[in-house]
């Protein structure tokens, strides 16, 4: 009767042990009691757009996963310093996170009066997607290539206009770039977002815009704007006929991108954690699937792959300030 309640005894504590290793508490380990509370996920932009899709998709994978809730807090404002700001004086716990982006990349540089030093306050936790930008121009522009395009700038000089989604933004200074290379001049008008400067293209008050596919990639389709290139060097899945710039711009690449960031000094364990959780949700097949639908491509890797292409891209984007000599006044 001993051995029969001791082997009893042990097939229900292993199968209560299995039980707690099924659970997705378990995968805390080294910090069991994380996360204790509600996560608070700063999007440092105004609701709407990719920028939400993504970190509700995401936010929603992570509270079915860790077992409470992840909240979308957005804090926009000072071209994502705000958010950003409020996130690195938050306490180093895990419960404060930020989508950080290229304006982050592009801040470091195009901000003399940063009243942060990103790279020290923020520790990189994961990437989460890049989003290639593209050259769009009105249809009844007389282009259709971006040799076309440079051709025509340098016939008619003074006189081609470009949007953007305001100055010292990702769009503004690919811009910026191309001008630089191609050797041509276009004036550049700001816009308060990225909508309002695809509508004035449309209507041909404004020549072109560099834009992300997410939010152009529609107005293509319909024949309502011509894409001539994309920043990147590969082709964007849902814009297959635009070629990357870079076959005939030598040098030209430039893309949005999207991460995770924590304060400085949050415990190793839950960045650790957080990673694996944003890398495998990136996996899922329906993930995947609404991320592809942007016209976006999934950033995997650990935490410290995106440290590395955090620095790459402030680099990078220090290259192009420094060429444009643009700084915020």
């Amino acid at each position: 009767m001993h051995a029969l309640i001791t082997k009893r005894h042990f097939l229900q504590a292993a199968a209560s042990a299995a039980t707690v290793l099924a659970t997705p508490r378990a995968f805390a380990i080294g910090n069991p009691s994380y996360p204790s509370r509600s996560v608070k996920w700063v999007v440092p932009y105004a609701p709407g757009g990719a920028t939400d899709v993504l970190s509700r998709l995401l936010c929603q994978r992570l509270s079915d996963r860790l077992g409470q809730t992840f909240v979308v807090e957005n804090k926009p404002g000072a071209g994502s310093n705000i958010g950003t700001q409020a996130v690195i004086t938050s306490a180093p716990d895990g419960h404060t996170l930020l989508l950080t982006s290229t304006a982050n990349a592009i801040n470091a540089s195009f901000d003399p009066a940063l009243p942060y030093d990103f790279a020290k306050g923020i520790a990189p936790v994961a990437g989460v997607a890049r989003i290639p930008l593209v050259l769009v121009v009105n249809n009844d522009l007389p282009v259709n290539s971006v040799a076309d395009f440079i051709a025509y700038a340098k016939t008619n000089p003074g006189k081609m206009s470009i949007a953007s989604s305001g100055i010292g933004t990702s769009l503004h200074l690919s811009g910026e770039l191309f001008k630089s290379l191609a050797g041509v001049q276009f004036i550049h008008v700001p816009y308060r977002g990225s909508a309002p400067g695809l509508t004035d293209v449309m209507s041909g008050q404004i020549q072109g815009m560099f834009d992300n596919v997410t939010s152009s990639f529609e107005l293509v389709r319909a024949g309502k704007l011509r894409a001539l290139g994309v920043t990147t060097r590969e082709r964007s899945e849902i814009l297959p006929d635009a070629p990357p710039i870079a076959d005939t711009l030598s040098g030209y690449e430039t893309s949005s991108f999207y991460g995770v960031g924590a304060p400085h000094d949050t415990p190793r364990e839950i960045i650790d954690l957080l990673n694996r959780e944003i890398d495998a949700a990136l996996s899922d097949a329906e993930i995947k699937s609404r991320i592809a639908g942007l016209g976006a491509i999934p950033l995997h890797g650990n935490a410290s792959e995106f440290g590395g292409m955090l620095t790459a891209e402030t680099d990078r984007w220090r290259k192009v300030v420094e060429l444009s000599g643009i700084r915020k006044q």
